[in-house]
């Protein structure tokens, strides 16, 4: 098929900023040349006598000194620059044996497109799809090219030697959408074959992202001052190049997806308007499954193997919630994309254990890293969950002097960990001293009567560990839609000290003297003076939990290695370092009231579970929640915050009475 004019316009302006960023190139080659072909300039006219003089012999020496000088530069430049790996996505690669119907599907699309098919196909948690160039050495040898690849549109025929890039396809997309839909949304992204191959654009390509790993090879922290003043300079020079290219690169990309975006148009133009609603809508299920859903097993070392049925399942739900969505659930009569796989269960697997890695930095394989099913997500990761954070809950009362029930004249067989410990301990007086909730700086520690002071110094500075701060299991989900916009992965907290809340033995200062770390004033803000204690406590003990488990797995981890035999679906692991995982950390800082308000909802679902008979669930957009005959129990969350934050436990006392709730009795720990 012949191109149209804008498409024409487009590959055009993407040759032209290709040919702007090679001038670049040679000008820095020039310059480099530059000091040598004066050098031998001042060689030849001494050598013939033209130019006698010691003035003219110490400038030739002075020159070929320099010239010797910038061309070794030069060279070392060149050098890394050419050999420097590139970042190349991590993915699984699909074998063509594994999936012919999708190779057959894109070498279809390819050949109406008039276009090189891509070299192969590969699968990235993502929702989104390119073409990645993996022709570098380091991305390992590239697949043999085929003997029936048409010839590049605009006269220039493929290299015999050069394969054509990588389809990296989301596998959200592979398991939400129907086999036409995935065909309109590839379109555009396969006809980009034709502009990559042109000989300009591809160089460029490959000068640009060398320059790119030059950076990064050079951003290496080392400790030879030399080797740090060497790669000071190179980087230097390879920033220089790159903001020269910055414009003219991103023209010429703008170019090669005008191009590809004008060609694709023939094909599915009016499905692919409608495919791509489903982009958006398959974004927000897998930003959503991936915070509220997954997060949770990984931090317990459980990893779900099937993500991507679980956004189907994610999107089912939310269009069975919101009336916007109720179109998108008869699609799913349709043949979706997932059945072109031979095995997408496999499949499923090997993506989903490159996202737990990706996002959580969890280990291939090891004794503390296990896949669990959907079906046994409830018991395996919502109670455990929960009987974790309620039994360190009750580990950081000891560790303040709170009496246990068994201290206290109590009925026989209530002794052990109770739900009425907590309640009573957050529960502000309604006289006295302490009457009026206040801040966390506003007065000093309180604890029960006969209460012991708080852990005294020595307590070590903590990071405040991060999580998500989503749904609170049992809390009832809104209906309205979520909001497919991307968000960025929020920053990593900065250490610092903790405001234990209580006095350190010898401590002289005043209950209601400003704390010793003011910096916590925004961390525990909005609680109680016990909650902010408490707070304080289980954010020390959760970054002594977390560092523990990290110098454990340092020491028990085995070295990673491909996760399948041959002819196995598994992560590429030649892609990427493992030493850099997690490379897109989902963990945003939680505050000290939050990692409060999550364990005690995690003590009250306990005690839901032992005295009322409920059962932990899952929900596909919340996560874990708590069930009472099968429906999810609502009105929990404002219950515990108001206990948190004003220290009132009228609210939560009321929730339990109305569902049988003994917050009395002793419920089990893990």
């Amino acid at each position: 098929m012949t191109g149209t004019g804008g498409e024409e316009m487009g590959a055009q302006a993407a040759r032209s900023r290709a040919l702007a960023v090679l001038r670049v190139r040679s000008r820095a080659l020039a310059v480099a040349l530059l000091p040598a072909a004066v050098a031998v300039v001042l060689l030849v006219g001494g050598a013939t006598g033209r130019l006698p003089g010691t003035g003219w012999d110490a400038a030739r020496w002075a020159m070929s000194v320099v010239a010797v000088l910038v061309l070794l530069a030069a060279a070392a430049v060149a050098l890394v620059v050419a050999r420097a790996r590139p970042a190349a996505t991590p993915t699984v690669t699909i074998a063509e044996e594994s999936a012919p119907d999708l190779y057959r599907m894109v070498r279809d699309l390819a050949d109406r497109l008039d276009v090189p098919a891509p070299s192969a196909i590969a699968l990235t948690p993502d929702c989104d799809s390119w073409l990645e160039d993996r022709t570098h050495p380091a991305h390992g040898p590239p697949p043999a090219p085929r003997r029936t690849d048409p010839a590049v549109p605009g006269g220039h025929a493929r290299p015999r030697g050069a394969a054509a890039p990588v389809l990296v396809i989301g596998s959200p997309f592979l398991w939400w959408m129907r086999v036409g839909e995935l065909r309109a949304v590839l379109a555009p992204v396969v006809a980009g074959t034709g502009p990559s191959a042109h000989p300009d654009i591809a160089a460029a390509r490959r000068f640009i992202r060398g320059l790119d790993a030059a950076v990064a090879v050079a951003s290496a922290d080392r400790r030879n001052p030399l080797s740090r003043a060497a790669c000071a300079g190179l980087a230097r020079v390879c920033r220089l190049l790159l903001r020269g290219c910055r414009v003219h690169a991103a023209q010429m990309e703008r170019g090669v997806a005008s191009a590809a975006a004008e060609r694709a148009q023939a094909v599915d133009y009016g499905l692919r308007i409608a495919a791509q609603e489903q982009v958006g809508l398959a974004y927000a299920g897998w930003d959503r499954l991936l915070t509220r859903v997954a997060l949770p097993a990984w931090r317990i070392g459980r990893w779900p193997s099937r993500l991507d049925v679980g956004v189907v399942a994610a999107l089912t739900e939310l269009s069975r919630r919101d009336r916007l969505a109720e179109g998108f659930a008869s699609r799913l009569g349709e043949r979706p994309a997932c059945d072109l796989l031979e095995e997408p269960g496999a499949m499923d697997e090997a993506v989903s254990l490159l996202t737990a890695r990706l996002f959580h930095g969890g280990p291939e394989t090891g004794p503390d890293w296990s896949p669990v099913d959907w079906d046994e997500y409830p018991e395996e990761v919502v109670d455990r969950t929960w009987r974790t954070d309620a039994a360190r809950l009750h580990r950081v009362l000891d560790t303040l002097g709170v009496r246990r029930a068994a201290e206290e004249d109590t009925a026989p067989g209530t002794e052990g960990p109770t739900l009425a410990r907590v309640l009573d301990h957050l529960t502000v007086p309604t006289d006295g001293p302490g009457a009026a909730p206040g801040m966390a700086s506003a007065g000093g520690p309180g604890t029960l009567p006969g209460a012991t002071p708080a852990v005294g110094p020595g307590a070590p500075p903590h990071t405040a560990p991060t999580d998500d701060p989503g749904t609170l299991p049992g809390t009832a989900s809104t209906d309205g839609p979520i909001d497919p916009s991307r968000t960025a992965p929020a920053p990593q907290a900065t250490p610092h000290p903790p405001t234990d809340g209580a006095p350190a033995p010898g401590d002289t200062s005043a209950p209601g003297d400003t704390p010793t770390h003011p910096e916590d004033d925004d961390d525990l803000g909005g609680t109680t003076t016990r909650g902010a204690a408490l707070a304080a406590g289980l954010s020390a003990q959760l970054a002594r939990e977390e560092a523990a488990a990290q110098r454990a797995g340092a020491g028990t981890a085995a070295p990673a290695t491909p996760a399948a035999t041959a002819g196995a679906a598994g992560p590429d692991a030649a892609l990427w370092d493992d030493g850099a995982l997690p490379l897109l950390p989902l963990q945003p800082p939680r505050s000290g009231r939050e990692i409060l308000t999550a364990h005690i909802t995690a003590m009250v679902c306990c005690a839901a579970m032992d005295t009322a008979g409920a059962t932990p669930g899952l929900d596909w957009l919340d996560g874990p929640s708590l069930l009472f005959d099968g429906a999810r129990a609502a009105d929990l969350a404002p219950s515990v915050l108001s206990l948190v934050e004003t220290g009132d436990p009228g609210p939560l006392r009321h929730w339990m009475t109305e569902l049988g709730i003994r917050p009395e009795k002793p419920v089990r720990l893990v």
